[in-house]
């Protein structure tokens, strides 16, 4: 059986794969397992959701299973993920629950777990949690059964904490904010308005059906319009949950989360908050911010593609600003998780106290070609083993030199070998990948 815990907590299709009982399957469980690895105190979780029809009827059945297993439930409700586990060591909470899908369509819905302190819980405690999903134990009654209450002041802490953890008010600076109809429609608005910044937000009137609907960072270019039309110094995109955003300059260009780590990075080398002077990134990170890093001093820490990975990394050697192109980054002095705000403040704060536009400080790296082919294998091993295969691979690095770079991987879910290549040009670029897809191709 596959497991129930993914990459980021259980998703699926709301009511249908991801139903109410499930729900409350899973959050009893938790709250049991809470129980037994503390018996000290009674549990105690906070619970918000993102403002998707299906979260209402999820944050219920969520609240009802941990009360119904012994919890006290503090519910924030409408806040963004990054909010929820700030909030879970804010309020001193043993477990935190996001009710979101992320930039995933409305239909969808999903759980994720925060442990005490708001950190990502370990892959064995998830699993320990599935695993008593389908217990039948002996429930709490009378005075035993976890109450429920209401946070009324829930967005004014975070909101607080994200002022707190900015370097540098934003006064004079007109910007424009994709909310995505999603989690941080109230939050983000809000937070810039405290900051300083002159705000117009889009997009920032859910109606519990309207979350990431051609909106946010998975669709940009009426964020890059408005941008233009109000004169604005640049823009915010985020995504449904806000644990990530991607920005866009005055001429309505994409400024994607390479270049936020990029002029995030060299903001915190000045201050001499970045540690080692080095900057975690993926391996699908653009070599441009390689280069740019190499001659502004600063090294970077390659990890395999996925948030958990990037701060494993920031963990394990005590780094300060890891992310990933997708705008997910990691500030681990202030958020134990990605923070779309938090990171979209500190890059205007860079603007603000440098006096410097967007396009110029993201300026620092400039973009290769990029191009990805998705090839479907049959065996995934055979290709990772075939000599033709490396053989092609390191003629092509060879031909690209430090001017370029090939990566080839297997995919996590499917039968599927990725391709990618960089270059100095995009024909370049998307002629070495076809040649190196045609050899992958012909293993299998």
């Amino acid at each position: 059986m596959s497991r129930l815990f993914g990459t980021d907590g259980v998703r699926g299709l709301a009511n249908v794969d991801l139903t109410p009982e499930l729900a409350l399957a899973v959050s009893a469980s938790a709250a049991r397992v809470l129980a037994e690895h503390d018996r000290s105190h009674r549990p105690v979780a906070v619970v918000g959701r993102d403002p998707r029809a299906s979260g209402e009827m999820l944050q219920a059945a969520v609240a009802a299973g941990l009360a119904s297993a012994g919890a006290d439930v503090l519910q924030v409700d409408v806040v963004p993920t990054p909010g929820v586990a700030y909030l879970v060591d804010n309020l001193g909470a043993d477990l935190g629950v996001m009710i979101s899908a992320s930039h995933n369509p409305m239909p969808d819905n999903g759980i994720k777990l925060f442990a005490a302190g708001g950190h990502k819980l370990p892959d064995d405690v998830e699993d320990e949690i599935e695993a008593g999903i389908d217990a039948k134990p002996q429930r709490p009654t009378g005075a035993g059964v976890g109450r429920i209450y209401t946070v009324p002041d829930a967005l004014d802490r975070y909101i607080e904490h994200l002022l707190k953890a900015t370097p540098q008010r934003l006064d004079g600076l007109k910007i424009v904010v994709d909310c995505a109809n999603g989690a941080a429609w109230a939050a983000a608005p809000r937070a810039y308005r405290e900051a300083g910044a002159e705000v117009i937000a889009i997009h920032a009137l859910p109606d519990g059906e309207n979350i990431n609907d051609n909106c946010g960072s998975t669709h940009i270019d009426a964020l890059c319009e408005a941008v233009v039309a109000e004169g604005a110094a640049l823009g915010v995109a985020h995504d449904g949950d806000a644990d990530r955003c991607l920005m866009v300059d005055a001429q309505g260009n994409l400024v994607d989360g390479d270049q936020i780590m990029a002029v995030l990075a060299l903001a915190m080398k000045d201050r001499g908050e970045l540690v080692d002077n080095t900057l975690v990134a993926t391996v699908m990170s653009n070599l441009g911010l390689h280069l740019a890093m190499r001659d502004a001093g600063v090294k970077i820490r390659t990890t395999a593609v996925g948030d958990r990975y990037v701060l494993e990394e920031l963990r394990n050697g005590g780094y300060s600003l890891g992310g990933e192109q997708s705008g997910h980054v990691l500030l681990p002095s202030h958020a134990t998780t990605g923070d779309g705000l938090l990171t979209a403040m500190g890059v205007m704060a860079r603007v603000a106290a440098t006096g410097k536009s967007l396009a110029e400080l993201a300026g620092v790296m400039r973009r290769l070609p990029q191009v990805l082919v998705n090839v479907k294998v049959a065996d995934k091993a055979a290709v990772a083993n075939a000599s033709s295969v490396s053989d092609a691979v390191a003629q092509v690095e060879a031909e690209l030199g430090d001017s370029g770079r090939v990566l080839l991987r297997p995919s996590g879910t499917e039968q599927l070998i990725r391709v990618m290549v960089e270059a100095t040009s995009e024909a370049a670029a998307e002629a070495a990948a076809n040649r190196l897809a045609g050899v992958v191709s012909a293993v299998s």
